[in-house]
């Protein structure tokens, strides 16, 4: 037989094997990169194949095992299940069902009051989303920052997913302040630099990050941002349906108007964020015609350059002229949008037919130019002004009972009006870096004569709500500063604004004889309160934790059923075979006590396992015969037993015949005693449970289960959006 050959250390195969491991000096990083990638697989081939496969063998068992004990019907239907299903329910209204609920309660018919058989133009404003991003909350660590966004984002998304659904309005416009940070994405054009006369003006804790957001934060970031609002806003819109209502052009979504935080404001306006916001939402400046009333969109924001301080040191043209064309030629421009509309009505071209010519430069006329603007004697529809910056009113201005931050002042006893000034009911006539709460009188007067017949003004910016009439310099129009729409903009109770137009005409525009010249109704309704809805959370929960540790110390006391499982114990593996003649006759009356003894071996003691075999079966045999301490063991034959003994045949497995060596099986001590009355020793799998011991268990084990399916079924509803 050939005998089997050995390397040994400095023999040829030795060094191949040892040079096929060496550092090749030679060797690329690729190729070393390779290498211990291939080596690092052949590791993981091996003990997937091997101890890996075992190790997740017995983790599957043992898991399969601890599921089945958990389907068992009194751990289904046990307490703690029972209060994660409570959970279940309140995060279900917290999360989901309470925005249907809030939206239903504002639907169309419940504060609507127009004619029978109107067909009003229903129109839903939503100011200052305000995505939240890195410039909202600087310095904050990276798990809260997203977390903050994906909840703010949530809370956005489930309050425009049902006001589409449940009141399906005609048109949606935004008032600006779509995002927080979009002033402080760098461009990909332009010059983005604060100008040196600016530098100084930023808060000092925006100083610090200024260096970081313009390298880490520019295009590309703006646009997921720009991606990131279509998702909440522009995918969403089509659960309003595609179908116009009756009478109806169509439904529209409008969100061009420019907010402080989407540009700058005034003199530190960057004309290359307008340029991008505008390439991706709109002109910001605009005439739309809808429900028979004109809206114009102005992008104030800009249009205040014209009134700083800095114009007179800085040429600003570039940022406020735009918006000084627009307001020149605001009049002709409803009117050119009015006799549009009522063409479209006629069912005639919108625009108008122009004849096919060749002129001469030098003779061409101009001064006979085909134009759609009838002139100023031209019927024109109510026109309604959007502006994200409120117009100016007199500092203390109150805002009326619907503002959430601070409820008007009582007035003194005798007084039926409000109390003027109320200082805290009122928007604050102020401003600082890249922001004014209102617009400056003069701006504010200019808006209202260049776009003639406003009737209302709508706008932004302040978060809350307000309601005011403006002076007679501004005719007296009527604003409402609609609520923002998000929950994180510092006001407890967001909301939008709902608005329903009516203003029936004939085919040249002019409304009927019988007509009331009232045509436009408002509402505000609220969305859910989340920071209430987080403190009904925190109450529950400390609820939860309280009752879960009450049944815990009554589990003991009143004899309840436990929620803790017992542990798993499992019995040692013998090394030498375990092995009993047939039952005795001693044996037969007791059964326990045999069912029992099959569980011990005499593996278990150091001096079984290692003694030798010869010692092994003398101290067998005379612990078999003497038991403990001399005394007889009640085991030990009887002559009656060892008459029936010599009759057995052959040992198991081949051990001897009828005196070969045999593994005395022992009792437990614990059973023992139980037989002779005595309280012996007892293994721990049979020991009794103190008090403390269950109670601890309980709390330990229910308020784990509780709190994890909780907060899982949570993250679900976070990730599900």
């Amino acid at each position: 037989m050939a005998r089997p050959s050995y390397r040994t250390y400095g023999s040829a195969g030795y060094a191949s094997s040892a040079h096929a491991h060496a550092h090749d000096p030679g060797a690329s990083i690729w190729d070393e990169v390779m290498a211990g990638a291939r080596n690092i697989t052949r590791r993981a081939w091996a003990y997937g194949h091997g101890r890996g496969r075992q190790t997740a063998w017995n983790f599957a068992v043992k898991a399969g095992h601890q599921f089945r004990r958990n389907l068992v019907r009194h751990r289904l239907v046990s307490f703690p299940h029972l209060l994660v299903g409570l959970w279940v329910l309140v995060l279900l209204w917290g999360e989901s069902w309470t925005f249907a609920s809030k939206v239903n309660s504002c639907d169309w018919d419940h504060w609507e009051d127009w004619p029978p058989g109107a067909t009003p133009h229903r129109l839903v404003f939503v100011a200052d989303p305000q995505l939240i991003d890195p410039h909202s909350y600087p310095g904050r660590p990276w798990p809260l920052n997203p977390l903050t966004m994906r909840i703010t984002d949530n809370y956005m998304r489930r309050s425009y997913i049902q006001v589409q659904k449940i009141l399906h309005p005609d048109t949606v416009m935004f008032l600006g302040d779509l995002f927080d940070g979009g002033r402080e994405w760098k461009t990909a054009y332009g010059d983005f630099e604060d100008p040196e006369w600016a530098k100084g003006h930023r808060p000092a804790d925006e100083k610090k990050y200024v260096k970081q957001w313009n390298k880490k934060y520019g295009e590309k970031y703006w646009l997921k941002e720009y991606a990131r609002f279509g998702r909440i806003f522009i995918n969403n819109w089509i659960w309003g349906g595609t179908i116009p209502a009756p009478f109806q052009r169509g439904r529209k979504l409008i969100s061009s108007l420019p907010g402080n935080h989407d540009l700058g404001f005034g003199a530190e306006v960057k004309v290359p964020v307008r340029h991008r916001f505008s390439a991706f939402f709109g002109e910001t400046n605009r005439v739309d015609v809808i429900g028979n009333h004109t809206f114009v969109s102005v992008d104030s924001v800009s249009l205040s350059a014209d009134t700083s301080k800095m114009k007179d040191q800085v040429d600003l043209r570039a940022i406020f002229q735009p918006v000084n064309d627009f307001l020149v030629d605001a009049k002709a421009t409803k009117r050119r949008a009015v006799q549009k509309e009522l063409r479209f009505w006629r069912g005639e071209v919108e625009e108008i037919a122009l004849e096919h010519k060749v002129d001469e430069l030098e003779t061409a006329d101009y001064s006979n130019i085909p134009t759609i603007d009838p002139g100023e004697d031209a019927p024109d529809f109510p026109t309604i002004l959007l502006t994200h910056v409120p117009l100016y009113r007199e500092p203390g201005t109150p805002c009326g009972p619907m503002r959430e931050h601070w409820p008007p002042a009582k007035p003194p006893k005798g007084q039926t009006g409000p109390v003027i000034p109320d200082h805290r009911n009122a928007i604050s006539v102020s401003g600082g870096y890249q922001y004014q709460n209102v617009l400056s009188d003069e701006d504010s007067i200019k808006l209202i004569k260049s776009i003639g017949n406003v009737i209302h003004v709508f706008s932004g910016d302040d978060h809350d709500y307000c309601e005011v009439v403006h002076s007679p310099e501004k005719e007296n129009v009527p604003e409402i500063t609609v609520k923002s729409f998000s929950m994180a903009m510092g006001v407890p109770t967001p909301g939008f604004q709902m608005v329903s137009l009516y203003n029936p005409v004939d085919d040249q525009g002019k409304p009927p004889p019988s007509s009331s010249g009232h045509t436009l109704q408002t509402h505000l309704c609220l969305l859910p309160n989340q920071l209430s809805m987080f403190i009904n959370y925190a109450i529950l929960g400390v609820l939860s934790i309280t009752i879960l540790v009450a049944r815990a110390f009554l589990v003991p006391l009143l004899n309840l059923q436990p929620f803790a499982l017992e542990p798993i114990y499992s019995a040692p593996s013998a090394v030498l075979p375990v092995f009993k003649a047939k039952a005795d006759a001693d044996d037969e009356d007791e059964p326990e006590r045999d069912s029992i003894s099959s569980a011990t071996s005499a593996s278990n003691l150091p001096s079984a396992r290692f003694a030798s075999p010869r010692t092994t079966r003398s101290h067998s045999l005379s612990q078999s015969a003497q038991g403990r301490n001399g005394v007889p063991s009640p085991y030990s034959a009887s002559p009656k037993n060892k008459a029936k003994t010599s009759k057995t045949g052959p040992g198991k497995w081949g051990w001897a015949q009828n005196r070969g060596p045999r593994i005395q099986i022992r009792r437990d001590t614990y059973y023992d005693s139980k037989l002779r009355g005595d309280d012996g020793w007892r293994p721990a799998s049979a020991r009794r449970k103190t008090g403390f011991t269950i109670v601890t268990a309980e709390i330990w084990t229910s308020c784990w289960r509780v709190v994890w399916m909780v907060v899982g079924f949570y993250a679900w509803l976070t990730w599900r959006g």
